[in-house]
């Protein structure tokens, strides 16, 4: 059969993106993608990026409290989201012209259009056209889940935070994953007044039980209203806001709700259980090893398999895609040992198992330290450093590294490559440490602080 594409992509986002481009570069194929909002995906426009740069900016009102305290005469003023709103639009479209910009540049078709399957090779556009492919990528992402609640409607979520006419003086989030947490520091630092609803016995379920009490305890610390064993059960739009009715009866008024109750893959309305896909519980892909679904020529990365939800584990899922089908050389996807951030204030940068999990696996030891970091304790400040490594009993490898403070993601980085390639404790102790630094302490722990 003829095809009019030897790959057409469903997802203009990171993994979309990666793996169109090598598949039309490398792979010498013939290659479309639809994407039917923006290029660039969650990342790029509703994720990674503007929150990062949202949390620069809700950094500088500490940093000017520091500046004081190390002898500048400056004054932080106030934080003017007129100001800054625009110029994260400008850098945000800046951004979506490089990501078309690749897709033209590599002979990549495109479609500004959303698609649904007709069956394993067809596909209909939004536009009235079908196209056949002999293999497609679905990349779609996924999307905030809003539980169904009295008022909901009332509420948004991050992805409407960037849109704000102007910030709220109040809001409640109601979550504990890292988007809640995240989204609560940010809005604080940059002036609003936070309330964090949570209805689990601590915030970062599935992160190491310690880090994430070290966080909570800064983020209450600086202000932040963190209520754990909470939930909001009714909204009721009124003037000034909304009033919010939690799990223990109490009444709230706040300006603005926001939901970050977790995420949902895009696989609705798109036609995958006529073409033959199989869905998970949570609406997934089913793949395999090699991003693979039940439906031989469709194969499917990123957020809509629900495995790693990280930007870069799509990126590597899109191009060991490529490897698999077009270059003839099959690739698993490596989902082992990946590192990532939470960009709190402070920060939580993490690789490999938690203490709860690696308690699990056999016998181990626990090394751990807080202390107040120079920068920060010179200033006045009360934020504690928290970092812990666990350690195997039987071969001595570091199964697992935690770390609490600013610049954690930059650290957690370099720390990640010593635990993917297995190194020991005692690789750890080996290496001279860097002074004055916080990071040192890594390699200077020497005695664990409880073994089970």
């Amino acid at each position: 059969m003829d095809f009019d594409y030897d790959l057409f992509v469903i997802g203009g986002g990171s993994g979309g993106v990666r793996a169109a481009r090598l598949a039309a570069t490398e792979g010498n194929a013939r290659v479309a993608l639809a994407e039917e909002y923006r290029y660039g995906g969650t990342c790029v426009i509703r994720g990674c990026v503007p929150k990062k740069l949202m949390v620069f900016a809700s950094g500088y009102g500490e940093m000017m409290e520091d500046a004081r305290a190390y002898g500048w005469d400056v004054e932080a003023g106030d934080f003017d989201w007129q100001v800054f709103r625009p110029r994260l639009h400008a850098e945000l479209d800046r951004l979506e012209g490089i990501y078309r910009n690749i897709l033209k540049s590599n002979g990549v078709e495109t479609f500004d259009a959303r698609a649904e399957l007709i069956d394993a090779h067809t596909i209909k556009l939004s536009t009235g056209q079908t196209v056949t492919a002999k293999h497609i990528l679905l990349a779609t992402g996924g999307h905030p889940f809003t539980p169904d609640i009295e008022g909901a409607e009332h509420t948004i979520t991050s992805n409407d935070i960037f849109l704000l006419d102007e910030l709220p003086k109040s809001i409640l989030i109601v979550g504990g994953g890292f988007i809640a947490c995240e989204f609560a520091c940010i809005l604080h630092g940059l002036g609003v007044q936070v309330t964090q609803y949570y209805r689990g016995e601590m915030i970062l379920r599935g992160f190491d039980f310690e880090s994430a009490s070290h966080i909570a305890a800064a983020m209450q610390e600086r202000g932040i209203d963190l209520r754990l064993r909470t939930n909001a059960t009714t909204i009721k739009k009124v003037d000034g806001g909304l009033s919010v009715t939690d799990t223990d009866g109490r009444e709230t008024m706040f300006e603005k709700v926001m939901f970050a109750t977790g995420r949902k893959p895009n696989t609705s309305d798109m036609g995958l259980e006529n073409a033959g896909v199989t869905l998970g519980k949570g609406g997934q892909v089913e793949v395999d090893d090699y991003s693979q679904s039940s439906v031989p020529t469709i194969y499917a990365v990123g957020d809509v398999t629900n495995r790693i939800n990280l930007t870069p584990v799509a990126i590597r899922e899109g191009a060991a895609f490529v490897e698999t089908v077009f270059k003839d050389n099959p690739t698993p996807v490596d989902h082992h040992l990946v590192p990532s951030a939470v960009f709190t204030q402070p920060e939580l940068g993490t690789i490999g198992m938690s203490e709860e999990d690696a308690r699990d696996e056999g016998p181990i030891e626990v090394y751990e330290t807080r202390f107040k970091g120079m920068q920060s304790a010179f200033a006045g400040r009360e934020d504690k450093v928290y970092m812990k490594l666990i350690v195997s009993k039987a071969d001595r490898r570091v199964l697992g590294c935690h770390i609490v403070a600013d610049h954690a993601g930059e650290l957690i980085q370099l720390a990640g490559i010593a635990v993917k390639m297995g190194a020991t404790k005692e690789d750890f102790d080996r290496t001279v440490a860097v002074h004055p630094t916080m990071s040192e302490e890594l390699v200077t722990m020497k005695t664990p602080v409880r073994e089970t």
